[in-house]
């Protein structure tokens, strides 16, 4: 990457720069390959953040169909993590898992599960035999205490599981139908498949691991018990572990990744497989190398850019992330590492200069915080618009739940000194209510980047990409307008 009028001497965030158009021989969009460079491998160079009111089983397996790779937090206990791991991995890489429930259930129980899903129906099980479909709309009006079995769907679109996206696509066609239901030879539930996801099938390739499951990863804090759980996530199936706290560059950081790289190797060493090590969060070149040098394959970049977060205005640490980025991705690559960019990103164009800058994959949390794999409850605010509650890793509400152990009089303590938002309200696009419509609106901007750059790759993106300077009003004039002036 390279800076049209040289790099100045100040630091940049996303919104700071632009970047222009070269020859190109690339023909198509779809002649780019978007796999990340951070040595994963992933179909798609995105990261879900390890975020509690994000990062979720659903969200995990929903994002590795599409490439693309969660991070479950450090606060969920060992078991409900080990739990999370197992049901991804028993997951089908093409057919989507439905919430579903039983024809006794009634619409009370039936109807706040229903949007967990983007498709926004649930299957209607006797045992594992799908007997029909209920959607809101079928509730709707009903009395409360109903159970679905009076107002489910029973014309039902049934698909054997063998069946390719492309067939099911064209079952649902000819049917004019908008979701199918694989089973299996006794007739039992497998998965659902709507025609968009037939779709997104043929473009997207699943991020799997080397049995052929869908793969997940795994935040380890830096307590003394990290060598712990990092053995215990091993166990589980985790496929990356990320060592994850606000202060990366400081010596208990140091000291986790040689803990945790002692476990990883042991590990590797019984059979198992060797996962990458994450380490992070740092903004600095040293930073990086020293985290690289204690054990991380992969470090994470970025101090204060989060919509959560409120570091920078209540301490002034951090630094713009574009800046970041770019010196900590070229301090890893000289020594054969890689990083991510964590933080920042509200546009699919800030992703796509993250990645000419260097990242490797680039992380987002609150922007898919209001989609419907999220793992928050979905509410809606007095005009109707949906949405779900967000905080951040830092915030009075997470540390509360992170120190649970301790006495209540410790954790009043520590919940005084906060450095995130507690509650937000991230309302959900009505044209993209779902991770994967994000997903889409990203990378096809991102697709359109390289092509501007002439790159088929992200490697050729990071090299061939040209970086300019602009002023706020320059910023402001690529926005588009959804009504006159």
């Amino acid at each position: 990457m390279r800076f049209t009028t040289g790099k100045p001497e100040f630091d940049l965030t996303y919104d700071d720069v632009f970047m222009s158009p070269t020859r190109s021989s690339v023909r198509s969009r779809m002649d780019v390959d978007l796999s990340s460079t951070d040595g994963l491998g992933l179909s798609t160079p995105l990261v879900v953040a390890n975020m509690t009111a994000i990062s979720g089983r659903r969200m995990a397996e929903t994002v590795a169909r599409r490439g693309a790779v969660s991070i479950i937090p450090q606060d969920l206990s060992l078991q409900a993590a080990g739990t999370a791991i197992e049901r991804v991995k028993r997951a089908h890489t093409v057919f989507d898992s439905p919430i579903h429930v039983t024809p006794d259930t009634i619409v009370a129980d039936a109807l706040p599960l229903i949007p967990k899903r983007a498709h926004g129906v649930a299957v209607v099980l006797e045992g594992r035999r799908p007997v029909g479909l209920v959607s809101a709309a079928d509730a709707a009006g009903v009395d409360r205490f109903v159970p679905v079995h009076e107002v489910m769907t029973t014309d039902l679109t049934l698909v054997p599981s063998d069946s390719t996206a492309g067939e099911v696509f064209e079952t649902l066609t000819d049917s004019r139908r908008k979701i199918a239901i694989a089973v299996d030879e006794a007739g039992d539930l497998v998965g659902v498949l709507t025609t968009k996801g037939a779709m997104r099938s043929a473009i997207y390739s699943p991020s799997v691991d080397g049995a052929g499951r869908l793969r997940i990863g795994a935040a380890v804090g830096i307590s003394g018990e990290a060598a712990d759980r990092a053995r215990a996530l091993l166990a589980a199936g985790a496929d990356v572990l990320v060592m994850d706290t606000a202060h990366g560059h400081q010596d208990r950081m140091l000291e986790t990744l040689v803990a945790v790289r002692a476990v990883r190797d042991e590990h590797a060493r019984s059979g198992g497989v060797r996962v990458p090590l994450v380490g992070g969060n740092v903004v600095t070149a040293e930073g990086t190398l020293d985290l690289i040098e204690a054990g991380a394959d992969i470090v994470k970049v970025g101090v204060g850019p989060g919509a959560m977060c409120t570091t920078r205005m209540q301490t002034g640490v951090g630094r713009p992330q574009f800046s970041a980025v770019l010196d900590c991705a070229a301090a890893a690559a000289d020594v054969g590492k890689a990083i991510w960019a964590d933080g920042g990103v509200r546009h699919p164009r800030d992703v796509a200069l993250a990645l000419a800058a260097g990242a490797g994959a680039v992380m987002i949390g609150s922007w898919f915080a209001g989609t419907h794999e999220s793992t928050g409850t979905l509410m809606h605010d007095a005009d109707g618009r949906a949405y779900k509650e967000s905080f951040g890793m830092a915030s009075a509400r997470a540390v509360r739940a992170r120190t649970q152990q301790q006495t209540f009089f410790e954790r009043a303590r520590a919940g005084l000194f906060e450095e995130g938002i507690s509650s937000s309200r991230m309302y959900l696009d009505p044209a993209r209510p779902g991770v994967e419509d994000l997903m889409d609106f990203i990378t096809s901007g991102v697709r359109s980047s390289c092509t501007y750059a002439g790159a088929r790759t992200l490697s050729d993106f990071h090299a061939r990409a040209t970086i300019g300077v602009q002023s706020r009003s320059g910023y402001e004039e690529g926005r588009p307008l959804h009504s006159s002036w």
